[in-house]
């Protein structure tokens, strides 16, 4: 009886917070709508290959939508030494990925969006040197996908504020970066 009163509080309680669910309208919603409108531009070396094509996954690439914005992501992507054994060789590795990632307006080539994402992944170092590596791949296909996850939950959260920015937010992208 008293969980039935807790839950019906707690109903209560966030019915008047204001939480949205974040995709709700389905796939003509602002989110939806706003995620099919980003085209991602191409990274470099293999962890870019792997982070593009996750990001095309989630972005609902090939739909008949005309391109609004510009995903560019630069990506540091590192394996370090952890743990040492007797004979001075490495016993774990972190791979470690980080992206910064800015989302441009191409109306306006404002950057609208400026933010990074990462995640790292622990590799045991065995005596076999085809399995380490294989471990070292397999860890950049994980952390790839986290990564990508990250960027689409921030362009989402984005696109839920209503893509409004104020013009003091929105800074010109850098000559380069066109």
């Amino acid at each position: 009886m008293r969980t039935v009163a807790l839950l019906c509080v707690a109903a209560l309680a966030l019915s008047g917070c204001g939480l949205r669910p974040l995709y709700g309208g389905g796939a003509g919603g602002s989110v939806q709508t706003l995620l099919a409108s980003v085209q991602v531009a191409p990274i470099e070396g293999q962890s870019g290959w792997l982070v593009s094509n996750a990001l095309r996954d989630r972005l609902s690439i090939g739909e008949d939508v005309a391109a609004r914005y510009r995903l560019e992501v630069q990506l540091d992507d590192s394996i370090a030494g952890l743990g040492v054994r007797s004979d001075d060789s490495v016993a774990r590795e972190r791979r470690t990925l980080r992206a910064r990632y800015q989302l441009v307006d191409l109306a306006s080539g404002a950057v609208v969006l400026d933010a990074t994402a990462g995640s790292d992944a622990g590799i045991d170092v065995v005596g076999s040197e085809y399995a380490t590596i294989a471990a070292e791949k397999s860890a950049l296909e994980r952390l790839s996908g986290i990564v990508a996850d990250q960027i689409i939950a921030r362009v989402a959260r984005f696109a839920q504020s209503g893509s409004n920015v104020p013009a003091s937010a929105a800074a010109p992208a850098p000559a380069g970066a066109r």
